[in-house]
């Protein structure tokens, strides 16, 4: 199986690419102006690398996971992706990303950290299925 991990936020959407359950690689992240231009340019990223489910992080159990589900639903039917799609428990996801990459950048907002993010959300869901 072929997965994307999508870590949706206001400004940027994080992507991460798998198609070993063993290895994770960030892609570039989408910069959003708007929800149908970012879901334009992550409908053709699907299509690029040929895949077959997506995993999208939310916060689960948290009193905004009503909101965050109705919203990546809302993007995802903009994006009209006929594979499967996954939710993942993205707790936390951003402040680890953020973690390994201090040092390396001084909170550069390219997207990087976003699609890092978008990674650890992927592992996370990949290693649950082992």
């Amino acid at each position: 199986m072929k997965y994307i991990a999508i870590d949706l936020g206001l400004k940027r959407v994080g992507l991460a690419y798998s198609a070993h359950k063993d290895l994770v690689t960030p892609l570039p992240a989408v910069q959003r102006k708007n929800r149908n231009q970012a879901s334009a340019e992550v409908k053709k990223v699907l299509a690029e690398w040929e895949v077959d489910a997506v995993v999208i992080g939310i916060p689960l159990g948290g009193s905004s996971e009503d909101e965050m589900r109705r919203r990546v639903e809302h993007f995802m039917n903009l994006v009209a992706f006929e594979g499967e799609i996954f939710y993942q428990d993205e707790a936390g996801s951003s402040k680890e990303a953020e973690a390994m990459m201090r040092g390396e950048i001084k909170q550069i907002r390219d997207g990087r950290i976003d699609s890092i993010s978008a990674m650890i959300i992927l592992q996370r869901y990949l290693s649950s299925k082992k």
